[in-house]
């Protein structure tokens, strides 16, 4: 039996069938050639630093990023290779309208695969790129590499494959109608990824500024006043960005753009009635805006509001929080801090003075008691070592008011400073001159007087009260 290549089996040709197989082996040929001469860069290189102190060189970077690249471009080859082999077995058809249509078919098919495996092979490089830089940051002991450098990577893992896509969708072959979609849908996804961008930026700036002023420390009035800022502007600034990005969204369709235009010039009333529901929105943002340049209040203020002590535990756009003492929180427009008066105990500083009253005999020890409020001040951990005084501030006609006035490093400290020093003083003069004490004189009767003076405890009574 003679050979024929002309023959057609399936409706095509054997040399059809060859040309088309012998693509598709050569590609797996391809396939299996690349990953083994990855596997073997990467038996040569080390997989992973054996110490912490040493870092990853830049061969096993190259030796990483290419086995990070090995199933995209698996993918390409296998692509081109269908492509080859779908392209030679459609034009090897008798029916060449039919041959025409799939080939037509083909070659969309081919340039949306394409671009998405070229948008996968980017991926997987700026995946390598993220972690080259992480790698960098890691090692290195500047402190902003820590904060700007995952911003990069994330950058370059949603630019890249945005790239692909801007760059070889217009290479595809489209309708008219449907080209002006996909148009339409990269620009939205470009417009997207931008203020992605940018609010990852603007939280990576914030980051960076908030990592250099701690406010876990005692001394944090600055830290504080730079946080308030920063958390405030971080909010207007990412509110703005999501505003201008909705706007560029709405630009990109033609039809929406004109609805819009005609809507601004034929909403007369209908733009008062909004400018007036705005303008309390408005003055809000306004005040934010204000409590972030001129401080008032910072976070971690201790405040007294409608008659409540606690710290500003959230400032937003429109409210703040403060969290009150037993654990409440109180929820306050940002406005009340413009327009109402209220007490902030740490506007310049966080140390205070903190006040104790006792009501006592005119007999006591002054000076005994001094003494006595130096040696409980020395000996506690809350006194900041600034005010120490002791006066008699009030006299009534059966006691005395004496004023112990302390110091303490904040609020907190100044209120158990304070306890503190109430207790031990009338323990002092409990255990060592209770005649000190105020003493109250019941009236009594004739007749129960009678019966307390004739009675020993009751002579004994009468003898301590005069």
């Amino acid at each position: 039996m003679m050979f024929d290549p002309g023959a057609r089996y399936f409706g095509l040709t054997l040399v059809t069938w060859g040309t088309g197989l012998l693509a598709l082996v050569l590609v797996a040929i391809a396939h299996i050639a690349l990953r083994w001469w990855i596997r073997r860069r990467a038996r040569a290189e080390a997989a992973q630093p054996t110490s912490a102190a040493d870092s990853p060189t830049l061969r096993y970077w190259i030796s990483r990023g290419l086995s990070d690249g090995v199933p995209p471009l698996a993918c390409l080859l296998w692509i081109q290779g269908l492509n080859f082999a779908l392209t030679t077995f459609a034009a090897g058809l008798p029916n060449k309208e039919i041959g025409a249509d799939i080939l037509r078919a083909l070659s969309l098919l081919h340039g949306i695969a394409t671009v998405a495996a070229l948008a996968w092979l980017l991926a997987r490089v700026a995946r390598t790129l993220e972690s080259v830089l992480t790698s960098f940051a890691s090692a290195s002991r500047s402190t902003w590499d820590d904060v700007f450098a995952p911003f990069a990577g994330r950058a370059l893992r949603l630019v890249l494959p945005l790239l692909a896509v801007i760059l070889g969708v217009p290479a595809l072959s489209f309708s008219d109608q449907a080209e002006l979609v996909l148009q339409n849908a990269v620009s939205l996804l470009l417009i997207g990824v931008v203020a992605v961008l940018l609010l990852q930026f603007v939280g990576a700036l914030s980051q960076f500024v908030i990592r250099r002023h701690r406010i876990d420390v005692d001394d944090n009035r600055e830290a504080r006043a730079i946080f308030t800022q920063v958390t405030v502007l971080k909010r207007i600034v990412g509110l703005i960005i999501v505003i201008f990005a909705i706007a560029s969204m709405l630009m990109v369709f033609d039809s929406v753009r004109r609805f819009g235009t005609a809507i601004i010039a034929s909403a007369g009333v209908a733009g008062i009635i909004v400018g007036f529901a705005a303008q309390k929105s408005i003055a809000t943002l306004l005040a934010g805006f204000q409590i972030a340049m001129t401080q008032p209040i910072r976070i971690d203020d201790v405040v007294i509001v409608e008659g409540e002590w606690g710290r500003i535990e959230e400032i937003t756009l429109t409210y703040v929080v403060v969290k009150i003492w037993d654990l409440r929180r109180l929820v306050l427009p940002i406005t009340y801090f413009i327009e109402r008066p209220f007490q902030n105990w740490t506007r310049t500083s966080a140390d205070l003075l903190g006040t104790v009253f006792l009501y006592l005999d005119y007999n006591v020890p002054m000076n005994a008691l001094r003494a006595e409020l130096t040696r409980i001040l020395n000996a506690s951990p809350l006194w900041d070592k600034k005010v120490s005084v002791l006066q008699i501030t009030d006299t009534k006609e059966r006691t005395i008011e004496v004023r112990a006035l302390v110091s303490a490093k904040d609020a907190g400290a100044a209120f158990d400073l304070r306890c503190e020093v109430r207790e031990k003083l009338i323990e002092f003069l409990q255990r060592h001159h209770p005649h000190s004490l105020p003493r109250v004189r019941a009236s009594l009767t004739p007749v129960e007087g009678a019966a307390l003076l004739n009675s020993e405890a009751g002579a004994a009574a009468v003898h301590a009260a005069r």
